[in-house]
């Protein structure tokens, strides 16, 4: 089978300096969820933002369904592959709605909304519990709430990639639960960076670790968020609890 998405042997670095990510390779199968751990400056924003074409690999290859991501014209992969970042829109102005509205925007074969558009905008604030916020201006509306609506513009793209760096950070605990929940349950190839290993271990079926620009390991997660790895990846001493019906973590100095 071909994978959904695979780096092979990916190097990436800005102009005239030094490589941030080095010889990062691995192949996701569709529904796949990989969560991405490591430290602050460890090369995970980076190496998302491969992912969606943002940047192109100074040595190496992204691949789409076996097909390069840069010999793809950039609205077809954003047919394929939608980001939700942790930087959030600047014009408050646009309701919830008219937000989620630009997930379609590569859809539309010409310039007013398609057949379908209102569908599937109004499917995506269903599925996120935002319809009572529909037509509210983004700015009026709280951290979580936010975003939720731009994971809602996500989903109405219609991916069969959805890149998320950080996708629960302004949630609350029930929300963070029930976001990774509906991420798991879409049917979706899913790459997220996560900070918090709990929800790393119970979301993902593969945990990557960077740590300095590369992997310092790619398996499953109880596999991955090992006591060794963890300690190597964050410099702390780390205990992990297996006792329970999923692992806890504690750490220390």
């Amino acid at each position: 089978m071909t994978p959904v998405l695979e780096l092979r042997n990916v190097f990436w670095g800005p102009k005239r300096h030094r490589d941030i990510l080095t010889d990062i390779s691995f192949a996701l199968a569709p529904g796949e969820v990989l969560a991405i751990c490591g430290a602050n400056g460890a090369g995970k924003s980076s190496l998302l933002r491969l992912l969606y074409r943002y940047h192109a690999p100074r040595l190496g290859s992204v691949f789409l369904n076996g097909r390069d991501i840069w010999q793809r014209p950039a609205r077809e992969a954003a047919q394929i592959v939608a980001a939700v970042l942790q930087e959030q829109p600047t014009d408050f102005a646009l309701t919830a709605r008219q937000i989620v509205s630009l997930g379609r925007l590569p859809h539309r074969a010409g310039f007013g909304p398609g057949v379908r558009d209102a569908e599937v905008v109004a499917a995506a604030l269903s599925r996120l519990d935002l319809a009572s916020f529909a037509d509210r201006p983004f700015g009026t509306l709280s951290g979580g709430e936010r975003q939720r609506v731009m994971v809602a513009r996500a989903l109405a793209q219609e991916p069969r990639v959805l890149i998320l760096d950080e996708p629960t950070n302004h949630l609350d605990i029930r929300h963070q639960l029930e976001l990774l929940s509906l991420l798991r349950g879409l049917g979706l190839t899913v790459v997220a960076t996560l900070h918090d290993l709990t929800l790393a271990a119970e979301f993902a079926d593969r945990v990557m670790i960077l740590s300095e620009g590369g992997v310092l390991a790619y398996a499953a997660p109880l596999t991955a968020l090992s006591e060794a790895n963890i300690a190597a990846a964050f410099n702390v001493t780390a205990r992990v609890d297996r006792t329970g019906p999923a692992p806890r973590f504690s750490f220390h100095l």
